[in-house]
């Protein structure tokens, strides 16, 4: 199915959020700033809904100090032209992503929130995901979990094994109507509540969260062993 025949009318925008200093993966250049294939992971996370034509607008949030540098070196230099902003996050990725929302435009339709350093999303998932947020209002990628899951107490003592049929890995982007998400953030604001995801703020306001299937591809580069699968999938995808 071509996803997009469906989605003509609809102003889809993208938070790309990347104000972390990735911490996990060591050195002095932030994780996002890091390139696999000879090209910035941030940049390569951009492109993704750069080119994909059913996304309007995308709002980058950086630190503030890396703003100057992410307009030169990340949108100028590799000519991403749908990034509207390019503004500062906040304390938590939680205020980030509302600083991000506050500067989209109003009458947008449909938000995506996405990890700056998930390079390797698909057009096609941007695609279904933003179909299936229009019929169930909020949406989260993610892939079934492969292997079986241990709830431990604190001392490691296994309290439960879950039936895996259900589990599911969330990735990003998580989608969702722009009214609904900023209504699910000013209450998390109001309650002083962080949540883990942004889908989970807007499960405490009494709204269900639509999974979208995805693939594994969309991994997240955590770790310095996430730049080498990086590079396979990069190898795969030349193939």
């Amino acid at each position: 199915m071509v996803w997009s025949d469906f989605l003509d009318n609809l102003k889809n925008c993208a938070i790309i959020v990347a104000a972390g200093k990735g911490k996990r993966m060591g050195g002095d250049i932030s994780k996002q700033y890091l390139e696999i294939g000879g090209v910035p992971i941030l940049t390569r996370t951009l492109w993704n809904f750069q080119n994909c034509d059913i996304i309007d607008d995308m709002v980058l949030v950086t630190g503030k100090d890396d703003i100057e540098f992410c307009k030169k070196e990340i949108i100028e230099k590799y000519n991403v032209k749908k990034v509207k902003a390019i503004i500062e996050g906040g304390a938590e990725r939680q205020n980030s992503v509302y600083n991000g929302l506050c500067a989209l435009d109003s009458d947008t339709d449909i938000v995506l929130i996405h990890d700056g350093v998930r390079p390797f999303l698909k057009g096609e998932y941007i695609e279904k995901i933003i179909y299936e947020t229009q019929k169930y209002e909020s949406c989260v990628l993610g892939v079934k979990v492969k292997d079986t899951i241990k709830v431990c107490d604190e001392n490691g003592i296994v309290s439960e094994t879950p039936e895996r049929n259900g589990l599911w890995i969330a990735q990003t982007p998580q989608s969702f109507k722009y009214d609904l998400i900023m209504e699910a953030h000013k209450k998390a604001i109001e309650d002083n509540f962080l949540g883990t995801d942004d889908s989970m703020l807007v499960e405490r306001i009494g709204k269900k969260v639509k999974m979208t299937e995805g693939d594994y591809d969309n991994i997240k580069i955590t770790t310095v062993e996430d730049l080498y699968f990086g590079d396979a999938i990069i190898k795969k995808v030349a193939k």
